[in-house]
């Protein structure tokens, strides 16, 4: 009996990994790829159909080895065709006029992968899914979290970082020991190809578009007075949009998504009756700084031992980088006195009212602090590779390259963001406190 149902979950498995349940999901959705009408030939270096299980990571360097090569052009003499499939019907003129030819989303400038166009006949889908994969991006990170910890709630905020930094290392360390490879392309058609050269298993963008809205459901419910159904709604529609998001893009099976939606939600069971002792020993600790420093440097040599270098590694240090910073940044307003968490009494939080005073105070304070973190970001990114490669004896004149060893890109991630997240928590706050904004 037990054999059978490990027999049945193990193909269960194989069906949900399968590439082809994803591209029928995308031309639902309405994308469509521009491959070649005849089929990989072995050894052409164009990625094949696989299956699940273990595999090796195309080392990428220039385009994409899934970037097939293109429709002809109409100036050939050559009618472009889709998929293989040409249109000669009376509908071609009105179907155009519905359809869009783009680029996949955010290319990635240190691995060179450009992709390949195709077409969207269903634009309101592809922009409500590009935002749902924002919300697992650097970018909407830099903002989520300043603007919770400057606007709504510090605590929150900042033991929302810890479950976030905690949860991208399990997720990314997983994907560098299953060693799953994206889904195959074709008939997977690459809507972004920033993580193409990533593993996937699991997905990690379905991890924290997972963990960030339920942590904070976590954390405010009780806290803040809000309807239990309403906060659950919100999570559980993040989430999905998240997930759904990974599968439309091209970026990860069924299978991997489903699976970064229960392993996050396992991390969260880990942290949940814990998160409150580690916000209190990173403000009270008398060896917190000591701590915070050792197990998040440990932890991005573990994770950059695992594999060959792809973007995960550094994504990975960030992460930590960024806990770190603002743990200790924690410990320093808790010492001098700067950290105004409410008191217990006046639980459970509501909303003030809203007014063009509070208004213009919230839009202030975030747009002043965002413009601080970038700069910060910006200044500390062009000063620490230099400074590693002339520390290291490696030429400076190729980041990409630079970048591709671990003695740099792992003490760049974490000096860059560790000093972002130190600011947004410790020193950004000191400005609101001049600017008489806080």
């Amino acid at each position: 009996m037990a054999k059978d149902l490990v027999r049945r979950f193990v193909q269960v498995c194989n069906y949900l990994q399968e590439p082809c349940h994803v591209a029928r999901f995308q031309q639902f959705c309405g994308v469509q790829g521009t491959f070649p009408d005849k089929p990989n030939k072995p050894g052409s270096g164009e990625s094949q159909p696989d299956c699940p299980g273990l595999r090796r990571r195309v080392q990428q360097g220039g385009q994409s080895p899934d970037v097939s090569v293109g429709n002809g052009a109409a100036g050939d003499g050559i009618v472009p065709r889709v998929n293989g499939i040409q249109g000669d019907g009376p509908d071609d003129a009105s179907a155009a006029a519905e359809t869009a030819r783009a680029k996949p989303l955010r290319r990635n400038s240190l691995t060179g992968d450009t992709g390949q166009e195709f077409l969207i006949h269903n634009k309101l889908l592809f922009y409500l899914f590009t935002f749902g994969t924002e919300l697992g991006n650097e970018m909407f990170f830099i903002v989520f979290f300043p603007f919770l910890f400057w606007n709504i709630d510090a605590l929150v905020s900042r033991r929302l970082i810890v479950v976030w930094a905690w949860n991208l290392f399990v997720g990314q360390s997983t994907k560098d020991m299953v060693r799953w490879s994206r889904p195959a392309s074709p008939p997977v058609v690459k809507v972004e190809v920033f993580y193409n050269s990533e593993y996937s298993m699991p997905s990690t963008h379905a991890m924290t578009g997972t963990a960030i809205p339920f942590c904070v459901f976590m954390l405010t419910y009780g806290r803040w007075q809000y309807p239990f159904l309403f906060g659950l709604c919100v999570a559980l529609s993040w989430s999905v949009l998240v997930c759904v998001s990974r599968v439309y893009m091209g970026m990860h099976s069924i299978l991997e998504v489903i699976t970064g939606f229960l392993y996050s939600l396992l991390v969260l069971a880990f942290f949940q009756p814990i998160l409150g002792k580690i916000d209190n020993f990173y403000m009270m600790g008398h060896y917190a700084p000591l701590v915070i420093i050792i197990s998040h440097v440990s932890l991005g040599l573990v994770a950059f031992s695992l594999d060959s270098w792809s973007t995960s590694r550094g994504d990975t240090a960030q992460a930590l980088g960024t806990g770190a910073g603002a743990a200790l940044a924690t410990h320093v307003n808790y010492q001098l006195g700067l950290l105004q968490d409410p008191p217990l009494s006046l639980l459970p939080l509501t909303l003030p009212p809203f007014s063009t005073g509070v208004v213009v105070r919230s839009l202030l304070r975030f747009l002043i602090g965002v413009a601080v973190l970038l700069v910060t970001r910006m200044v500390m990114k062009a000063v620490t590779v230099p400074f590693l490669c002339r520390l290291f004896g490696l030429p400076s004149d190729n980041v990409r390259q630079a970048r591709q060893h671990m003695k740099v890109e792992l003490p760049y991630r974490y000096i860059v963001y560790s000093v972002v997240g130190f600011s947004c928590v410790c020193f950004v706050p000191l400005i609101f406190r001049i600017l008489n904004l806080a």
